[in-house]
């Protein structure tokens, strides 16, 4: 079903009902827990076919070095979490990866907790490992040092995760990110930020998506991140580009574009030529929630979509590049 004029407003079940159109359509496939779903075959043809729509694009972007791809899973070490302040400012949305450590008399209590229903989860111990909670993060523990002489650009994906369960299909807790991350000068890093919201706001309308670049902040948590919500708007450091899916009034952000000024130049030791703190920005593309926006705009039979669109993401194609 496509988004009409009428939803202004979202109902009280508007999200479920949209969820229920998906499901039974075999789109998404809900596992019990909210924000956590399978994705059927006709949804990840569309994830697989827009990527290659950004992968085009990326090559034809002017400007900067070629992108080199580098492709993290979706965890990080904990050691590298802790050089961040994300503990501070997002510790509702964090995960981190715990396991069994113990040896025979630990085993045989977690057995007997798991057997009677109790809660065994506190036998488990944290590991080295943490979910990562944005597709950047993994790089840039591996750029510490002098950046080229012009910086570089780094094509990114992974899943990430998030602890905010939700009816809405489109907040779901694990997801996949595409970014396009800059780490240069100040001026470089602006200018990709900028260039590429222009850019990613063209691929959407190209799409016939109904897209708003709007100034954006981050949910960061608390008292505190009502200050740091306010000066990352006045900064301007944050754009999204947000397309109605369950509500016209309140559009989803689908993709986001991010000035991180020497942030994580400065916590992981990167550095331009000239020896100051690099300076890094990207364009993160939320593969999940363009394709339910797509499905949601054009239909969920792909067949049915704009004969523009499908040629646009060469989805009646066989073969891809």
């Amino acid at each position: 079903m496509c988004l009409t004029e009428a939803d202004e407003v979202p109902s009280a079940n508007a999200y479920t009902e949209f969820l229920g159109e998906l499901t039974r359509a075999g789109l998404l496939i809900p596992s019990g827990v909210r924000g956590l779903y399978g994705r059927g075959g006709e949804f990840e043809r569309v994830v697989d076919h827009f990527e290659r729509y950004i992968g085009r694009e990326a090559r034809a972007a002017a400007g900067g070095p070629p992108a080199e791809v580098m492709r993290f899973p979706p965890l990080m070490t904990r050691a590298d979490y802790s050089k961040l302040n994300h503990i501070h400012n997002f510790p509702d949305l964090m995960g981190s990866v715990h396991a069994f450590m113990g040896k025979d008399a630990e085993h045989r209590e977690l057995t007997r907790k798991f057997s009677k229903g109790e809660d065994w989860s506190r036998d488990l111990s944290a590991s080295d490992v943490m979910l990562v909670p944005a597709a950047c993060y993994p790089l840039y523990p591996t750029a510490t040092g002098t950046l080229p002489t012009h910086g570089r650009v780094v094509d990114l994906k992974t899943f990430v995760f998030r602890h905010e369960p939700s009816d809405d299909p489109a907040r779901m807790q694990i997801f996949r990110q595409r970014e396009l991350v800059r780490l240069g000068t100040a001026d470089e890093a602006l200018a990709h930020r900028d260039a590429w919201l222009a850019r990613g706001k063209r691929m959407l309308e190209a799409c016939l998506l109904p897209v708003e670049a709007v100034v954006a902040n981050d949910p960061f948590f608390g008292r505190g991140g009502r200050l740091a919500k306010a000066t990352q708007r006045e900064q301007v450091l944050k754009y999204e580009l947000v397309v109605p899916i369950c509500s016209t009034e309140n559009p989803t952000a689908v993709s986001s574009s991010n000035l991180h000024l020497d942030y994580f130049g400065h916590a992981f030791g990167i550095h331009t030529p000239d020896g100051h703190d690099a300076h890094t920005a990207c364009i993160g593309f939320g593969l999940e929630r363009i394709t339910l926006a797509l499905f949601r705009h054009h239909g969920l039979a792909i067949a049915d979509w704009p004969a523009e669109v499908r040629a646009l993401l060469r989805l009646d194609r066989s073969d891809e590049d």
